[in-house]
């Protein structure tokens, strides 16, 4: 593939990530079909995420602070009646609970409690670095080590959707929050364990998931028509606040 003149790539490109791939994934697959030198992104998600990706091109490496910064909005699944090592549905099973119990008014309740300021407890299985080691490379040596509790904003947490012990979730929050998390607090409050079963991120900042592109999408473009989908410097000065 011949690549075209760098200036069509200097911008983001919104890309909604399929579950499995990582952030990394993506990027780098980015990278080598359309010949791009610089690439990166602006907030990662979990390879069983799925969602919004923003992807940094050329010049737009620069907004790269301002975009991880902004405020996120997700959906997703809680599972009730199970705790894994994870916090979601990837981990390996820590205990399983009785929640047929468990009321949606109950569940609702205790989600609304962690609207607004609080700290959230990094998980071990996560890209946390305590003394420039990542958590969850701790974690697979079966290690684990004191977090210190992060400030986060929960500006909603609402539940969408009663289908026990399925619970479809909402969340608006900002940058540094860990859904899962929230998830696995609101089990431990109504005494029943609970898990994050999927997640996917609807937005950020400016950026919605309605404007981005499939990643397997995204692979079948030409240079330019993958050059029409960048939204380019002039437009994200606009849209980012740095």
């Amino acid at each position: 593939m011949t690549p075209l003149s760098p200036d069509p790539f200097n911008g983001v490109l919104l890309v909604d990530k399929p579950s499995g791939p990582t952030s990394h994934d993506v990027v780098h697959k980015i990278r080598r079909t359309f010949k791009i030198e610089k690439v990166g992104h602006g907030g990662t998600l979990d390879p069983n995420a799925t969602g919004l990706l923003i992807i940094l091109l050329g010049k737009g490496t620069k907004f790269s602070d301002a975009i991880m910064g902004s405020d996120k909005s997700y959906s997703g699944m809680m599972r009730l009646g199970r705790t894994t090592s994870t916090q979601d549905c990837d981990g390996e099973t820590i205990e399983e609970r009785p929640f047929e119990h468990i009321t949606r008014e109950q569940a609702a309740a205790e989600m609304a409690k962690l609207v607004g300021d609080i700290y959230q407890t990094p998980p071990m299985v996560s890209a946390v670095k305590i003394e420039g080691v990542p958590l969850y490379k701790l974690a697979r040596k079966g290690q684990e080590v004191e977090r210190k509790p992060r400030f986060v904003h929960i500006y909603r947490y609402e539940l969408m959707d009663w289908a026990p012990p399925l619970v479809s979730i909402s969340v608006d929050c900002t940058k540094g929050t860990y859904v899962r998390t929230l998830a696995h607090d609101v089990g431990q409050a109504l005494g029943c364990g609970a898990c994050l079963d999927t997640l996917k991120r609807t937005k950020s900042g400016a950026f919605k998931i309605e404007d981005a592109l499939a990643f397997d999408d995204i692979l079948k473009l030409t240079p330019a028509q993958l050059a029409d989908r960048v939204i380019p410097i002039a437009r994200l000065v606009s849209m980012v606040k740095k």
